[in-house]
């Protein structure tokens, strides 16, 4: 089971003065009529203080990382997220980022910082990352929890059982890309990725063959570090409405991943990823009510990989995808993934909201599981909260369920896609 909690203590309060979302005038999308976290602070410390439609709303969004993982002890820590639109262009979509540094009391110690920023016009998308810490990774084999091949090294690696498995490092990641807008909502872009893993320990090694060790010695990686650092060649169209939670529109990024052992990798590979979204709004009245769709995958054309960097549950750029299951639960050369999601208001002022969700997962092994043979499903149910209705940014709560007794409570800033 895992469980990944961050802690907030509200006193709640009601403000009918906020509540105006039926007037005929007032268009579906008005910040002003929509409650947040910012508008209960407000009424709890000056109760008496009317709302002001003339301030202006930060993009900023502070909040507190406070979490728990039996393999990482307990976390404290501080994140927040920002979102603005650049310029005085109407069409111009809205940069996001997000930052976020913590640490446990098994010394685990995490920070990364984030970019989505698109120029005045959409003339050019900046997207990027910088991830430094140390890492405890769970691994629960290679495929899709179906035994393959003949031999008890083969019954390691695919893991049916599921047996966990864990392995400590450095990671360090560095990851920029630059679009440029060819035509109106089309980009075509290019980059760089370098992922750097040292001092890993395989705490598992003693008690047998673990499915990191077999990998290693079958594809020629070292034990105890790595260098996956490439190329990357991207084509993206997108007319979402809002880069954090979209009511409509579409999403699509198509891209080639070169690593070269002459920029330092360990080995050269070729990958495929893609990535498409959907989103239909089912009421011009209460936009919030939204049908989502999402579908990435990852395709190993050749080459190898090392072990903690084959696609997989959670590996997706926003480590969103499978809630239910822990990150690389399911992971392989060839991967592909699914989710489809209810999004639906609760209270009239938008404060409260709720999803339902339910996505499936395949992958191959290299041991006669072949992509798309079999699938393992998972699902659930969030409640969301209003954070800050200036940038549509939401706390996500979401308890989730898969195969194998899975199951757990995940909490983020932002729909998971």
């Amino acid at each position: 089971m895992f469980c990944l909690l961050n802690v907030y203590v509200f006193s709640y309060g009601q403000d009918t003065t906020a509540v105006r979302i039926d007037e005929p005038k007032q268009k579906a999308d008005s910040t002003f009529y929509q409650y947040d976290i910012s508008d209960l602070i407000r009424n709890i410390i000056h109760p008496k203080r009317k709302p002001d439609s003339l301030k202006k709303k930060s993009g900023i969004t502070p909040m507190p990382n406070i979490a728990y993982n039996p393999s990482i002890g307990a976390q404290i820590g501080i994140k927040a997220v920002a979102g603005k639109v650049l310029g005085n262009d109407p069409n111009t979509l809205m940069s996001v980022a997000a930052t976020s540094a913590s640490i446990t009391t098994k010394g685990i110690i995490y920070f990364y910082l984030s970019h989505n920023v698109y120029t005045p016009g959409n003339k050019w998308n900046l997207q990027g990352s910088l991830v430094a810490a140390r890492t405890v990774s769970p691994d629960f084999g290679i495929g899709i929890g179906h035994a393959g091949g003949d031999t008890d090294e083969d019954r390691v690696l695919t893991n049916p059982e599921r047996r966990g498995y864990t392995q400590h490092a450095q990671y360090y990641n560095f990851r920029e890309k630059i679009y440029k807008q060819i035509q109106e909502n089309l980009f075509l872009g290019a980059g760089v990725s370098f992922d750097i893993r040292r001092k890993i320990v395989d705490r598992q090694i003693d008690q047998g063959l673990t499915p990191y060790h077999i990998y290693n010695e079958r594809y020629g990686f070292k034990q105890e570090d790595y260098m996956a650092n490439g190329f990357l060649f991207n084509v993206q169209y997108t007319t979402r409405d809002n880069q954090n939670r979209a009511y409509k529109g579409i999403y699509s990024d198509v891209g080639i991943r070169v690593n070269q052992t002459w920029i330092g990798s360990s080995q050269s590979a070729v990958q495929i990823t893609t990535d498409f979204r959907k989103y239909w709004s089912l009421s011009k009245r209460n936009p919030e009510h939204v049908i989502a769709f999402w579908n990435w995958g990852s395709y190993l054309v050749s080459g190898a990989l090392p072990y903690l960097e084959l696609p997989g549950t959670g590996k997706d750029p926003s480590f969103r995808s499978g809630r239910g299951y822990t990150v690389s639960y399911f992971k392989g050369p060839l991967y592909f993934y699914s989710e489809v999601e209810y999004r639906f208001p609760i209270t009239r002022n938008k404060f409260l909201s709720g999803v339902t969700f339910f996505h499936v997962q395949t992958a191959n092994d290299d041991l006669g599981t072949k992509l798309f043979q079999r699938w393992q499903p998972g699902g659930g149910a969030g409640l969301r909260v209003l954070f800050n209705k200036a940038t549509r940014t939401n706390l996500c709560l979401d308890y989730a369920f898969g195969r194998y007794g899975a199951r757990g409570f995940f909490l983020g800033l932002n729909e998971a896609f």
